[in-house]
């Protein structure tokens, strides 16, 4: 149970508030590979959306490319909070992007964290390890920063994770 059941979770739960929205990513991989439900795109495609702004914010990682739509905008504009997965990376140029901007880092320990990783089957062992030994530092700036340690039960961090969200809605 990592980050992206904690953001299932409050999916689920903030359904029925509208002014809450969550973000789906355009990732570069397969919809078949698995793991978080995506907007698949080739590099290809990926590459020309980007080039003409199609996207907010974009990054590379773990041999991906990942974007965040620009019509997230407009949805901010509308006066929604809208709940968006990044990498720790792109936080800097997430706070320069955005006027207000909440960072939720949702960690766990590390041996729970390889466990994690171990089964989705996406990485093999040495990678997870690779991963890991070169996970980066959150570095915030101007942004409020809050952290979740995800090392307890799924309905614990879930709610957790729902009360963080809404405290920042103010």
């Amino acid at each position: 149970m990592g980050k992206d059941t904690l953001i299932d979770a409050a999916r689920t739960a903030l359904a029925g508030e509208p002014r809450f929205g969550f973000v789906t990513r355009v990732i570069t991989r397969p919809r078949e590979a698995g793991g978080e439900a995506h907007q698949p795109m080739t590099a290809e495609a990926f590459a020309a959306a980007r080039a003409s702004g199609a996207f907010a914010l974009h990054w590379h990682a773990h041999g991906l490319d990942y974007g965040i739509p620009a019509g997230l905008h407009d949805a901010i504009a509308a006066g929604r909070v809208m709940i968006v997965n990044l990498s720790r990376r792109e936080i800097p140029l997430a706070e320069q992007v955005f006027e207000r901007l909440a960072v939720i880092e949702i960690t766990a320990p590390p041996a729970l964290l390889a466990q994690r990783l171990a089964a989705r089957g996406r990485e093999s062992a040495a990678e997870i390890e690779a991963r890991l030994a070169r996970e980066a530092p959150l570095v915030v700036s101007r942004a409020r920063h809050l952290r979740l340690v995800n090392d307890g039960p799924l309905p614990d961090m879930a709610g957790a994770f729902i009360a963080m969200i809404r405290a920042q809605a103010g």
